[in-house]
């Protein structure tokens, strides 16, 4: 008869095998984070422009294996649970693809653009976020005087 030593070492064995260890050790993350998130406190409304950070995050950290965070970034954003279509979210931030891009997360191209970019005239001009963002972030983090 196992011992519940042995019987233990199998059951881990038999969820690594199969890949699934992992997904539960996330989601149990998840949900310890859920229920100590103090649900008094409301979150902001999840903007159009932190919607796309988050997902750009999230694909970044699923493509180098980094699941568990991934899966408190999702439980403690409020993004939703399905990622977003690739696509979609290159056609929001106006990006073309080739097909050798197409085997990294975004944020990778987008980072390399800037880095390789044979463009040395001058650095980038970054414009403030757009009006609904920047009034919900100056309405959520407090200012110098606080």
């Amino acid at each position: 008869m196992a011992t519940i030593t042995e019987l233990k070492c199998a059951v881990r064995e038999t969820l690594e095998s199969r890949g699934v260890l992992g997904q539960l050790k996330a989601r149990i993350r998840a949900e310890v984070f859920s229920a100590l998130d103090d649900q008094r406190e409301p979150r902001p409304p999840l903007s159009h422009e932190n919607l796309l950070i988050n997902e750009l995050i999230r694909e970044y950290l699923e493509f180098n294996k980094y699941r568990y965070t991934a899966s408190v970034l999702t439980a403690e954003s409020g993004q939703p649970e399905e990622a977003l279509d690739r696509q979609f979210l290159a056609n929001e931030l106006k990006v073309s693809e080739d097909s050798s891009s197409k085997s990294v997360p975004l944020l990778y191209g987008l980072v390399s653009h800037f880095v390789n970019s044979s463009d040395n005239v001058g650095k980038v001009f970054l414009r403030g976020a757009s009006k609904s963002a920047a009034t919900l972030a100056s309405s959520t983090v407090p200012g110098p005087d606080a």
